[in-house]
């Protein structure tokens, strides 16, 4: 009677050690910091969104399932053709960085799952670099709307994310690329353009010389206009009589008529030392 009591024992300790193998896993969980856990119930309340697990050590009951997010920021690299304004194919490498929201973990895992990135971010980002990038030409997208154009795709894109409880961290666009012959003919363009306002530039300095040295030709009129019409003969013959006083002033030695000439100005006939 002994022994099979004993057996029995044996035989149920063998399987709640079975059990405990088995579950040991399940029961007792790690959360790593940039992660986050939502825990769904199996036999009552189901997924508890509203309680959001922290990093560390929990422990969960064999029967219900812990769901870890990480919850660092993240990349989506995507590579697709989408066509412009004018209906050209062009090539665009954008990059999207995002991040869930930390205490949403429950909602995200409800309506998309772990697989989000796949789900919604990568749907939704093609969609707005499709919608965006179809309002521009390729010369635009090529040379001026770059910017703009990544502005554009960030508002479109940050409200539909941020509805499904994603922060869009940024949009980057690290390449466009154009049909070879449509790239060529707008570098052409461009450099014509460039030729252009290099020769306007040109025309308007030589046009600004000219006028500046018109109006220097102009003042220097002016001003020997305005002193003609001030010399009168009896400001010459005080001018010519201050001369000549200066010159009986010098040790050099000369010979001076006063009033020759009919002007009633000195006349210097000569000097020497």
């Amino acid at each position: 009677m002994n022994q099979k009591k004993f057996m029995t024992l044996g035989i149920v300790g063998f399987f709640l050690l079975i059990a405990v193998i088995i579950f040991s896993n399940a029961t007792f969980v790690t959360i790593d910091s940039g992660e986050r856990g939502v825990l769904f119930y199996r036999f009552g309340g189901g997924l508890d969104k509203d309680n959001i697990y922290q990093p560390g050590f929990h422990v969960v009951a064999p029967w219900n399932t812990m769901y870890i997010y990480e919850v660092r920021e993240q990349q989506l690299e995507e590579e697709m053709e989408v066509l412009s304004s004018n209906g050209l194919n062009i090539k665009v490498d954008v990059t999207a960085r995002i991040r869930p929201n930390y205490d949403q973990i429950g909602n995200i895992h409800e309506t998309f799952g772990r697989e989000y990135m796949q789900r919604l971010v990568r749907p939704e980002v093609r969609s707005a670099v499709r919608q965006i990038i179809g309002k521009f030409t390729p010369e635009e997208l090529y040379s001026t709307k770059r910017d703009e154009v990544q502005t554009l795709i960030t508002a479109e894109l940050s409200g539909v994310l941020a509805k499904n409880y994603i922060d869009l961290r940024a949009i980057l666009i690290r390449d466009i690329e154009l049909p070879n012959k449509v790239r060529m003919a707008i570098e052409e363009k461009l450099e014509a353009e460039q030729g252009s306002l290099k020769y306007e530039y040109i025309l308007t300095r030589e046009k600004q010389e000219a006028e500046r040295r018109l109006i220097e030709a102009q003042a220097k009129a002016d001003a020997n206009r305005i002193l003609s019409a001030s010399l009168s003969d009896k400001i010459l013959q005080d001018k010519g009589i201050e001369a000549t006083l200066e010159l009986a002033k010098s040790p050099n030695s000369k010979v001076i008529v006063v009033g020759g000439q009919g002007d009633g100005l000195p006349l210097i006939l000569g000097g020497g030392n």
